[in-house]
């Protein structure tokens, strides 16, 4: 499928809502205990904030008849977390989503590269990202993309 990618607008609203509910869908299926099934993770006014923050780019993929058919949702983090660490900057990678109906036609890739050559061109060092363990897709996914574990983020469930 040819995509063409570019900054999400507040045009893009509703489109990108509808991808956001597909995302909590299926995290909820992997993690009933934390995510609300039939919830959203932003409000409309706090998502068109997201579209006009410069530290916050979204870019949607658009199919050849101009629907948005894929989305990812960046953060420019500036590092260290601590006095230990290196001074840089890295694109964080909050959320990439591709339509149910368009999986496997390499618009998760063309995103995904589309993200990389931002952060490049905006002086980042690392490219990142979280996965929630059980979506095995998206792990695949971005194993095949280059990406590897930097650190794991652990859990108890205290009853």
């Amino acid at each position: 499928m040819n995509v063409t990618i570019r900054h999400a607008c507040a045009e893009d609203r509703d489109a990108v809502m509808k991808l956001l509910s597909q995302v909590l869908e299926l995290h909820a299926n992997i993690r009933p205990d934390i995510f609300v099934p039939g919830s959203t993770k932003y409000t409309d006014r706090e998502l068109l904030n997201i579209f006009e923050n410069d530290q916050t780019p979204v870019f949607v993929a658009c199919d050849e008849e101009g629907r948005v058919v894929g989305y990812v949702f960046c953060q420019i983090r500036k590092q260290p977390f601590s006095t230990n660490m290196k001074d840089f900057r890295t694109l964080f990678m909050d959320d990439l989503c591709v339509d149910q109906s368009c999986r496997g036609a390499h618009v998760g890739r063309a995103l995904f590269e589309y993200a990389k050559r931002f952060a490049k061109e905006n002086g980042c060092y690392d490219l990142t990202l979280n996965v929630w363990e059980g979506n095995d897709n998206a792990i695949a996914f971005y194993r095949k993309m280059g990406m590897f574990v930097k650190e794991t983020q652990m859990e108890m469930i205290l009853d």
